[in-house]
């Protein structure tokens, strides 16, 4: 996984710490704890000594958290939105988005057929 141009490779292991988590994604562990109360995606297991326990589904889900926020400059709803688009498959991947016509990649789908609305109505006020 590439995040802001650095590559960041996740450890081979089934169960991260959250200190682990935090370390690895470059953010405080209150702000990953923050995140798990607004993305459903997050739910990391409890140890028997009361330690968060993230796997590595979870972790990627983080980095690509951050990245919305951080990089893309998502807001926290916008960014909850996007990740349930992505589990949808709703959301084109970025390399295959930048081969599409811009008319033909599905977000741009809603503009498109508004613009033809108005387009029409003007259309139509002209005639």
């Amino acid at each position: 996984m590439v995040i802001e141009n650095t590559q960041v490779q996740i450890p081979d292991k089934l169960y991260f710490k959250i200190g682990e988590v935090a370390k690895l994604v470059g953010v405080k562990p209150y702000v990953l704890r923050y995140w798990e109360t607004e993305f459903p995606e997050i739910r990391p297991g409890k140890s028997q000594t009361n330690q968060r326990l993230y796997k590595r589904k979870e972790v990627e889900t983080v980095f690509k958290i951050k990245e919305l926020l951080y990089k893309e400059k998502f807001t926290i709803s916008g960014a909850r939105k996007r990740l349930k688009d992505i589990e949808r498959g709703m959301v084109v991947p970025e390399e295959e988005a930048k081969q599409m016509p811009l008319f033909a990649a599905p977000e741009n789908k809603d503009f498109f057929v508004k613009l033809k609305t108005e387009l029409n109505q003007m259309l139509e006020m002209i005639q």
